[in-house]
Formats: structure tokens, sequence, C-alpha cells
């Protein structure tokens, strides 16, 4: 408890001054939601420094950051003014469908990678090794940006799967079953490039850390003890190529985030990607820093759990 509550209190910290430095860096930005209204012949710059005025632009940055941390403690996040409302119902209306793709994406990928790197590091300097490597060489070299593209074109020249969106029209209405399976099958496209994207890195961590436990005294030791491969692997060998896995599952988490908040805008996925655009363009500041802290809350989250559990598996870090 003491360990987790520690902690709790840095991720806390860095929550702040996250906020601070977001907030200071959309100050520094030149121009606002009003800037453009000053090129309309029709309005005069006296209106338009009334406007900044009544939504309180024109008061210093303290005053600003402060009364933008009141707000969020009532979880408002500051208003938005491209929507005329509060910033908290946008985004909680948008985070659903981020945690959605991204926690699929980040357990589909584990799953191929854990059994892929374990497989690729018991069989080193073999031809199979050889092909895995050269693969992965492959995927890695391929940005996701053209992955997007190529399965967006693939889905609209064949019409085996939707080419963007999360529902398709009408499906409302259909059973709970029907639902989910329209849902599964929107969330092909960006999955499948958010898990091709990550895996190359994640396999590649997963054999090099289960090559390094295959080859430490402790396991040279097991095998010439007449220890079964199998049982010298999964019982010696997988436990002791733990602590760089899990700490390389925060990092995982926070890439596969970021990453999809681009491919959310790329397939029309309903998630932060397109409201953090829709907000930039719009220079809509308190919608940006909305976006920018609940991905980083979402983020320190995914640390702190991977933190937890290396805790949990780790006897050297207890002590």
């Amino acid at each position: 408890m003491k360990y987790a509550a520690r902690r709790l209190l840095h991720s806390l910290f860095l929550l702040a001054a996250v906020s601070l430095l977001s907030f200071l860096f959309a100050d520094l930005a030149p121009g606002d939601f009003f800037s453009e209204m000053r090129l309309e012949p029709g309005v005069t710059r006296n209106t338009v420094d009334a406007l900044r005025a009544r939504h309180g632009l024109d008061r210093p940055l303290p005053v600003r950051y402060a009364a933008w941390l009141a707000s969020m403690a009532r979880g408002e996040f500051g208003y938005s003014l491209a929507y005329n409302s509060a910033v908290g119902p946008l985004l909680r209306a948008r985070i659903p469908g981020t945690l959605l793709l991204t926690v699929t994406a980040t357990l589909l990928a584990w799953l191929m990678a854990i059994p892929l790197g374990i497989w690729n590091a018991a069989s080193r300097r073999t031809w199979s090794d050889s092909i895995i490597k050269v693969l992965l060489s492959v995927l890695l070299a391929i940005p996701e940006l053209l992955l997007a593209v190529i399965f967006l074109v693939m889905a609209a020249e064949t019409g085996w799967l939707p080419a963007g969106g999360m529902h398709a029209p009408g499906a409302g209405s259909r059973s709970a079953a029907g639902q989910f399976g329209d849902t599964l099958r929107h969330l092909a496209i960006p999955v499948a490039v958010l898990v091709l994207g990550m895996l190359p890195v994640l396999v590649r961590h997963v054999r090099s850390a289960v090559a390094d436990s295959l080859d430490s005294p402790f396991a040279l030791a097991a095998r010439a003890h007449g220890i079964p491969r199998r049982r010298r692997l999964f019982r010696h060998v997988l436990p002791a190529a733990l602590n760089p896995l899990i700490s390389l599952f925060g990092f995982s988490l926070g890439t596969l985030l970021s990453a999809s908040l681009l491919v959310e805008v790329l397939v029309g996925w309903p998630g932060l990607g397109p409201l953090f655009l829709e907000a930039i363009m719009a220079r809509d500041f308190a919608l940006v820093l909305g976006v920018v802290m609940s991905s980083t809350a979402l983020l320190i989250t995914g640390n702190l759990i991977a933190d937890l559990l290396l805790y949990r598996a780790d006897p050297r870090i207890r002590s």
C-alpha cells in the first residue's frame, strides 16, 4: 500500500506538471478562437475585444490557469467555444471509443507478441528465426499511415469490411448481438493497423528478454540437471523475463494511445483523435487541453498499472 500510494502521488505530480506546461504552451500559441473574426469586414476590433473579455481571455495567465483548474475540479475542463459547451461532456462521449480501440489493440498485440517472441527466442539461429526477422523488419519499416491507407483502399474495393466509423447506419435498431458484431467489424481495420504497427517492437523485446534468460547461468544449470525443455522454459525462464516485459507494457500502452489518435482521424473512429484535430483547427484551446489531459491521464494510469505489476512480480523492488 505504501508503494502504491507513493506511485500514485508521483503520478499526480506528473499530471499537475503536464497541466501547467500544456496551459503555458497553449497560451504561447499565436491567435485564439476569435482571431479569424478580425478578418471579417463587418466585425470591428472592439467587438473581438469584447468577446475575448466576455470569455475571460484577456485576464492574466495565472488567473486563467486557476480558473481552469477550478473547472477541472468540477469535471468541466473549461468551456469549448467551438461547441458552445463544457469540455467535460465532450470528453466523456469520446473517451470510451478511444479506450475500446486502444485496449483491444493492446491485448491483441501482446497475445500475439508473447508466443511469437518466445518461439523466436527458442528457435534462434534457424531458418524460421531468419524469416521472422525479415517479416518484422518489413513491418517495422512501414508507417502506420501507409498501413491505414492500404487497409482502407482494400475495404473500399472489396466491401468486406466497413471503411470507417464505429457503427453502420441503423445499427441502433439491431439486437445486442447484432450491434456487437457490427462494432467488431468496424474495429477490424483500426485495430489491425495498430497491432501491425506495434507488433514488431513487442516481438523483438519479448525475444530479447527470453533469449537473455535462456543464456543466463541458472537456465544453463537447469539444462545441465536434465530438466525438460518445456518445463525449463515456462517454469524458470519466463518468470525471469517478466521484468522488462512488464515495463514495456506501460510504454506500449502509451505508444498505442498516441498512434490511435492518428488512426481514429484516418478511419473516422469517434474517439479523441478527431475531436483533438477539430479543436486544433478551430484554436479551441480549452478543448485541446481537455484532450491532452485525458490522454495524459490514460497514459499515466497505464504506467501506474505496470509499476504495480512489476512490484508484484519482482521481489527486489519490494525489498
